[in-house]
């Protein structure tokens, strides 16, 4: 190698070396000033990773735990939600218009009950074909039947100095009904009740305001659409006459300890029915102790008009649950919770949900070639667990690491009342499962 082409290499390397620096000092300067203007207008970006496993020693043949939803893949593991948010809080008090919003996209094996489906695959009244819309259904990852990915909020939201302060929300947003939600951190169990499971709606597409009286009473009251099934789970881009109801009111004690909160939805069923479809739900959290959190339940629904094996007939649901919660040690706490939840119109529950879910207007479940099953049943449950963030404990020093929970449960299901051969626990009435599921939130 010549002098001059060994300088004209080192030259070269020099130039590309510089040109690099700057480009990742530019790169760094533009992420730092996307940074600063994120944390200067109150904007934050997080979220969190949620997986676990479920044993259940009946070991069904389909691979899946019967009813039981989200954690519904018997003895394999599952990334149930992989989520990333990005989210401008509003302030809820002062004299000062302010606005903000939320976006959510979930990746993992719960994307497919967080989606909107709530245009089913066919007409729940007349049976007919529907086409189930675009939002975030079918989005990805139909030949890996179980992962998916969802959308499952998109709103934007304000704060009105109004009275004693209106905040309204308008988009496609997680429901306010009942207890139990869908994001991971904010559940004390890794499986869900059938009230929430079947009882209720998961999102809604529209409008909420909410509206404090004084310290103790406050107000929700607004207006869904995008839905088939009167209001529940709709999207952007079907059903959009369809308008219905959505309210609520809480009442908290002047100790904070104890609080009561009622909500409930009425529509009709569909653009294409003016049969009704409703439900409400009241909830009673009381703090027993500083360590031990009581939570009753109720849901009650009703859908009127509905094809059930091929008559036309009204259905009604409804169900209690209660949780009782003890908090242990500083970083561990024990729970237990019971329900009933009755179905005896075969409506609400399907065995297994997820393939009722991925059904498309032509009958096919990428989720699994074989036809759900509803079973008009009384269902029970039992569950037992614990919460775990291990990470002061263990002198964990990284910082994602120390809001890790970790949660084991035991759970018991049983069916009774049936009066058909098939059985919801794959042929049986009853099942014991065992999950352990870890979150990160970051």
């Amino acid at each position: 190698m010549t002098f001059a082409s060994s300088c004209g290499n080192r030259m070269i390397f020099a130039i590309a070396f510089g040109l690099l620096s700057v480009v990742m000092n530019s790169c760094n300067a533009h992420a730092s000033n996307l940074i600063n203007f994120f944390r200067d207008n109150g904007i934050k970006a997080g979220g969190w990773i949620n997986a676990g496993a479920t044993y259940n020693p009946n070991y069904p043949a389909n691979g899946y735990n019967g009813p039981v939803t989200f954690a519904d893949r018997a003895n394999r593991f599952q990334l149930n939600q992989f989520n990333v948010y990005i989210q401008r809080t509003v302030v809820t008090e002062g004299k000062s218009l302010d606005f903000g919003g939320r976006f959510d996209f979930m990746f993992g094996t719960d994307a497919i009950y967080t989606q909107a489906f709530g245009v089913p695959p066919f007409d729940v009244n007349s049976g007919q074909p529907l086409n189930r819309g675009n939002w975030d259904l079918d989005l990805c990852c139909a030949s890996t039947r179980t992962y998916g990915i969802a959308l499952p909020q998109a709103y934007v939201e304000a704060y009105l100095p109004v009275g004693n302060g209106l905040n309204l929300k308008a988009g496609h947003f997680y429901s306010p009904t009942g207890y139990e939600t869908v994001p991971a951190p904010d559940n004390f169990f890794y499986t869900h009740a059938y009230t929430f499971n079947n009882g209720e709606p998961f999102t809604h597409t529209g409008l909420m305001g909410n509206y404090p009286l004084n310290k103790n009473w406050s107000l929700m009251g607004g207006a869904t659409t995008g839905s088939a099934t009167g209001g529940w789970d709709g999207g952007f881009d079907r059903q959009l006459g369809n308008w219905g109801g959505l309210g609520g009111i809480t009442w908290t004690s002047d100790d904070m300890r104890s609080s009561i909160n009622v909500t409930g939805t009425y529509s009709e069923t569909s653009a294409r029915s003016r049969e009704p479809w409703g439900m409400f739900s009241v909830v009673l959290q009381h703090r027993i102790t500083p360590k031990t959190h009581l939570v009753v339940h109720h849901t009650h629904g009703y859908a009127g008009g509905v094809l059930l094996n091929g008559v036309n007939q009204n259905a009604e649901w409804y169900g209690i649950n209660t949780h009782l919660y003890y908090d242990l040690l500083e970083d561990l706490s024990i729970g237990v919770r019971g329900e009933w939840f009755r179905d005896r119109d075969g409506f609400r529950v399907p065995s297994p949900f997820r393939v009722v879910a991925a059904t498309d207007n032509r009958g096919h479940s990428f989720a699994g070639n074989f036809a759900p099953t509803f079973a008009p049943a009384d269902y029970y449950a039992v569950t037992l667990g614990m919460n775990w963030k291990p990470a002061k404990r263990l002198k964990v020093d990284w910082k994602p690491m120390q809001k890790l929970n970790i949660r084991p449960n035991i759970r018991y299901d049983r069916a009774d009342g049936i009066d058909q051969a098939y059985r919801p626990f794959d042929s049986r009435k009853d099942q014991v499962l065992f999950s352990l599921d870890a979150t990160i939130p970051f």
